[in-house]
């Protein structure tokens, strides 16, 4: 072969393979950007902040490997995802407003630091738990009749991730450990929900908050009244059709349960909860004559109703009785049920993803991950970290 000949088969070949090379290496360039991005993306959902350059790098190369959920551990490394991403994902449940607008307190820091350091999450409603600033730190005693250890905490600027410690409700507030029900018996959810009224806020917020449902969404007007209060007209405007049709839908279920809370109170005058054993607050007696045959609460026994029927749906444990005494079995029922697990992972995808889960795909990711949360012993941390992965791209 000549040689202006083998130039012209070199040419021919440089000619194909070049192009090749060029759309391997841009292919490679352009992959490896993209999860660049999906690792900067992750990080400010969860963190709210842009990661350093190291951390960058590392969550990069974790996404490169297909390690997704490690990318999303190392986010949740930086101390903002505390001080900041969970502390708004936690504090509208604390106030009947339901606002983030409001400052951290008992119930924000014990969600903060049980997500933290990984304490099944269905100990939510039930555990003898509360989180406060360590004691160096020097920030206001007496948690009791006050939310100053916590306002202080905030207003310092404390890193909540490294200085948070755990501690017990009953050495606090003067309830015992068989009365605490986790955040139900905080003083921020005692202020908010145990004050006046007649106690049925508790319930009410409890299952918005941590079940996703309200009342409306749960009435059944199939269930026995039998423990419906004396306060609540039977023939409402005069027309018992409206109690027939409506009201006996949401009390039927809802006093045999908040009946948990019967010797819980907070107190405004000492500004602190109360708790009365064996003796039935007066708000539980109030407006007897509204309807004389009515239900006298005589202790804190609750049942639910709502194991039979419509709100069957929401998967109560069928290892569990279904009936107690007090607020803390009545956690246990609720935070054992499908409803409530599935809730933390809505909320959760809510805060990631910035947006409402909004067709078939993301409801089956949805199911997914809460059966991951299950099987992981209720840990928050995996259905952050499994969010943002399934998110990372949106």
């Amino acid at each position: 072969m000549t040689t202006t000949r083998l130039q012209r088969c070199i040419d021919r070949v440089l000619h194909i393979l070049i192009p090749c090379i060029l759309i391997v290496t841009c292919s490679a360039a352009v992959a490896a950007e993209l999860e660049r991005r999906q690792a900067k993306r992750i990080h400010d959902r969860l963190a709210g902040v842009p990661p350093s350059a190291a951390v960058l790098d590392d969550m990069e190369a974790d996404l490169v490997d297909g390690n997704d959920i490690d990318a999303a551990l190392t986010a949740m490394e930086n101390s903002a995802f505390y001080n900041v991403t969970l502390k708004n994902f936690a504090t509208p449940w604390t106030n009947r407003d339901r606002t983030l607008f409001a400052p951290l307190n008992d119930y924000t820091a014990t969600v903060i630091g049980m997500v933290r350091d990984e304490v099944p999450f269905n100990q939510l409603l039930s555990a003898d738990l509360l989180y406060k600033g360590d004691d160096s730190l020097g920030l206001p005693a007496n948690l009791q009749t006050s939310n100053d250890h916590y306002l202080a905490l905030e207003q310092q600027g404390i890193d909540l991730k490294e200085n948070l410690v755990a501690d017990f409700q009953s050495v606090y507030y003067g309830i015992p450990a068989t009365a605490t029900a986790g955040i139900m018996t905080s003083r921020a959810a005692a202020e908010a929900f145990f004050i006046d009224g007649t106690n049925r806020a508790m319930f009410r917020f409890t299952l918005l908050n941590h079940l996703c449902n309200d009342l409306e969404q749960l009435k059944d007007i199939t269930r026995s009244p039998d423990r419906i209060r004396q306060d609540v007209s039977r023939s409402p405007g005069g027309d018992s059709r409206i109690f027939n049709n409506s009201c006996i839908g949401c009390h039927s279920g809802m006093d045999p349960m908040a009946q948990a809370f019967a010797y819980y109170n907070f107190d405004a005058g000492s500004q602190r909860i109360e708790f009365t054993p064996g003796v039935t607050q007066p708000k539980y007696h109030i407006n007897q004559n509204t309807f004389k045959y009515g239900f006298v609460t005589p202790d804190d026994h609750w049942d639910n109703y709502w194991r039979a029927g419509q709100n069957a749906l929401l998967g109560w444990d069928a290892g569990l009785p279904g009936s107690g005494d007090g607020a803390k079995s009545l956690g246990i029922e609720l935070a054992s049920s499908e409803a409530f697990a599935r809730c933390q992972v809505e909320k959760a995808f809510r805060t990631v993803c910035l947006r409402e889960p909004g067709n078939s795909q993301d409801r089956s990711r949805i199911n997914s991950i809460t059966a991951s949360f299950k099987a992981d012993n209720y840990n928050m941390k995996t259905v952050f970290a499994e969010t943002a992965a399934y998110c990372k791209g949106i």
